[in-house]
């Protein structure tokens, strides 16, 4: 290759001109974009206004801030891109990878709708601006041309598009040199005041708030990411130097209209730079190029965000995707058409911009929480530290407030809105997201808190462990443990299949699976468990001990009542031995046949010699909690063999029920010699809905007859809890 031929070719290269694909790189299509539109009508039409209104040095106070802003969020764009494959859809690909489908798409589809209303906003300014030269020019159908033109130039394809882009960067630059001219060549006017602005002026916060859409154009080229030939070293370079120039030339022109114009002239004339540059001829074609490139750059990235958005299932097919080549392209057009129908776009674009300030505060947002959460896979090669990416989308949302509250509401209340339908569609996506580090981050630093807190009787929440067997076919006892756990504590959903770990392992994962859907389709928030054990009572304990973390361990076992004397042999010296641990036992009879209806009553029969009673009325009142229970009456009932005992244990039962603020009332019968307790609780409790019963805890080797006793006291009662108290605050619970 001679050496004319390897110039050219570095030329190209640095261009990002090069590449037989049709993608282009840094300069040309991230650089270039966001340059046109960061340099764009604030430049010309509102910077002497500006300088005029707040002063020279508040002016370039606002600048500092702004582009602070602006930075910190280009520096988030460029360590998102640099840590992931960034594909087409610039910012929603970003955030629907970092935050999940529907967060992205409350976002996307806003900022498509954003991008293509950009494309009118720009045309009636092109239409308006002509009039400084030709006063009678139509503005709608001036605007509908222009938006047919920069359609048909964009649809050529990206690289065509920006290479006409080349040209307006010339006429910017050749108008900026012309008021560096003039300025340089004139004699110093008085200017504007250092300080203080104009008598009457804007407050500082309403005039930055009229500057900073100025600098919101970054995100023009980071919507090309997939027309980039490498987007993780293209987004950066790009989008970073584009930031930096664009501060520099925001800090020279206030400086140069302050020395070449009156403070009266930079109010009152909104093309000073007529006045000021030494070629004035070259003022308007540097407006018209940097209205048309803000233009071109919309009407490129808007097919782009859709298109993606239909490869997500986000929207529906129909509207883009590579069976319709161009359609997106069209659809982009036609909405930006249609808007100019409006006639009048100053009530849209406030919403606009609010929209394009929630995408870049949510792009600092996602790269300050990926820093925080501290997930291995977040290793970018430009770290940005997370107090600025978080500060920058605090100002973000902060700046959205001072430009218009209103709009910002609205902006808010519609992606919110947006999010919620998607939510409703549960979408599902094959990647992973910050969602998942954020949570894990959180859950890590919570449970470290917990194990160092002190447990006490005022903080026992039910975390039980179920052993539900076929959930399939014992849904009313998973129901049922759900409501006694009534989402005050953890439940988990165990199930052991007995045999050999290799050869069940397969099966356990299936098991897993099927239960989470079981869960899921019953609406029960519920974690699932399924473990291979030898036997079932060994498994039972082994389970029963690894089961939590930190101060989140289960603390109640649950079990479905067993016909078998041998499991329920089981489940009794199961009861016995987790005792010793500090868990307590339930084994519940479930007979449903009244829960469809409005439930009665909750009866709880309190004996005092075990000391289960306050754990009996704890699971009652949070049985009572639930919707489907609420109104049901809770009746404390009691057994006296004498009037003495019978006068003592009512006194005691008020006082017990009144110190524990639960709603219930007492009923103590009387037994004389001859009648059977059993017969009592069958008497008083066969039109219960549920009757809570203590048990005792058998002496080794007398669980099987303890058991059948259980089958007769339970007889042909309703829904039956039998509860045994063997946590640590036994008695104290109330």
């Amino acid at each position: 290759m001679s050496k004319p031929q390897a110039l050219g070719q570095r030329i190209r290269s640095l261009l990002g001109q090069g590449g037989e694909d049709g993608r282009v790189g840094a300069f040309l299509g991230v650089f270039t974009p966001s340059i046109l539109t960061i340099l764009g009508v604030i430049l010309f039409l509102r910077t002497g206004w500006m300088v005029g209104n707040a002063g020279l040095f508040p002016s370039l106070a606002i600048v500092l801030v702004a582009n602070a802003i602006t930075l910190a969020t280009a520096l988030s764009v460029s360590a998102i891109a640099t840590n992931m494959h960034v594909g087409a859809g610039g910012a929603y690909y970003i955030l629907s990878r970092s935050l999940g489908l529907e967060i992205g798409g409350a976002i996307g589809i806003p900022l498509f709708l954003a991008q293509t209303f950009s494309v009118t906003l720009y045309a009636f300014g092109f239409a308006e601006s002509l009039r400084f030269a030709w006063p009678s020019v139509p503005v709608e159908p001036t605007a509908a041309v222009t938006i047919l033109v920069v359609t048909l130039a964009s649809g050529r394809g990206a690289r065509l598009a920006l290479r006409l882009q080349i040209p307006i960067m010339i006429l910017l630059v050749l108008a900026l040199a012309s008021l560096f001219a003039g300025v340089s060549g004139a004699s110093p006017q008085p200017g504007a005041g250092l300080w203080r602005g104009a008598a009457g002026a804007p407050s500082f916060w309403a005039i930055f708030a009229v500057f900073f859409p100025a600098v919101t154009g970054i995100m023009a080229g980071v919507s090309l990411s997939g027309d980039l030939r490498d987007p993780k070293r293209d987004i950066p370079r790009g989008t970073i130097a584009a930031v930096l120039v664009g501060f520099l030339v925001y800090l020279i022109v206030p400086v140069a209209l302050a020395a070449g114009a009156t403070q009266t002239t930079l109010v009152q004339d909104p093309l000073v730079w007529l006045r000021v540059s030494a070629v004035p001829l070259l003022v308007l074609p540097g407006l018209w190029g940097a209205i048309l490139s803000s233009a071109v750059g919309s009407i490129l990235g808007a097919p782009r965000t859709l298109e993606a958005l239909v490869d997500d299932a986000v929207v529906p097919r129909f509207l883009a995707g590579r069976s319709h080549p161009g359609r997106a392209h069209l659809i982009s057009a036609a909405v930006a058409l249609a808007a100019v129908a409006l006639g009048n776009l100053n009530a849209v674009a406030p919403v606009l911009t609010m929209f394009f300030l929630t995408t870049y505060g949510m792009v600092n947002l996602v790269a300050g929480l990926e820093q925080i959460s501290g997930a291995p896979s977040f290793r970018p090669t430009l770290r940005v530290p997370w107090p600025i990416a978080l500060a920058a989308a605090a100002g973000c949302f902060w700046v959205m407030f001072l430009i218009n509250h209103v709009a910002g509401i609205v902006a808010i209340v519609a992606e919110v809105g947006i999010y919620l339908l998607l939510r409703r569609r549960a979408l599902t996506a094959t990647w992973g997201d910050l969602r998942y580090g954020a949570l894990m981050s959180l859950a890590r630093a919570t449970l470290l808190q917990l194990r160092t807190l002190p447990v006490a009787a005022r903080n026992w929440r039910p975390h039980i462990l179920l052993f539900a067997g076929d959930v399939t076919r014992r849904g009313d006892l998973v129901r049922l443990a759900a409501w006694l756990n009534q989402r005050r504590g953890i439940l988990t959903v165990s199930r052991l299949l007995v045999g050999r770990i290799e050869e069940l392992t397969g099966r356990a994962a299936q098991e897993r699976e099927r239960i989470d859907r079981q869960l899921e389709t019953s609406g029960i928030q519920a974690f699932a468990e399924v473990e291979v054990v030898s036997n079932f009572e060994d498994g039972v304990i082994a389970t029963a001990q690894a089961n939590g973390i930190a101060g989140i361990t289960s603390n109640t076992l649950m079990f479905g009542w067993s016909r078998k004397p041998e499991r329920a042999a089981a489940q009794l010296r199961i009861m016995r031995k987790t005792s010793v641990l500090g868990k307590s036992t339930l084994i519940c009879r479930v007979r449903p046949r009244s829960w469809t209806e409005r439930p009665r009553r909750i009866d709880v029969w309190w004996g005092g010699l075990e000391h289960n009673g306050d754990m009996l009325l704890l699971f009652a009142y949070l049985l009572s909690s639930n919707d489907l229970w609420r109104k049901a009456e809770i009746r404390v009932q009691s057994i006296a063999n004498d009037e003495p005992m019978c006068e003592h244990t009512t006194a005691e039962l008020e006082r017990m029920l009144a110190a524990s603020r639960i709603d219930a009332r007492t009923t103590v019968t009387l037994r004389s010699q001859s009648v059977d307790v059993v017969d009592i609780i069958h008497s008083q409790s066969r039109d219960a809905d549920i009757v809570f019963l203590g048990l005792a805890e058998p002496a080794a080797g007398e669980e099987e007859s303890y058991a059948a006793h259980l089958e007769h006291l339970i007889g042909d009662l309703p829904s039956v809890i039998l509860v045994r108290n063997g946590s640590a605050f036994s008695g104290q619970l109330l």
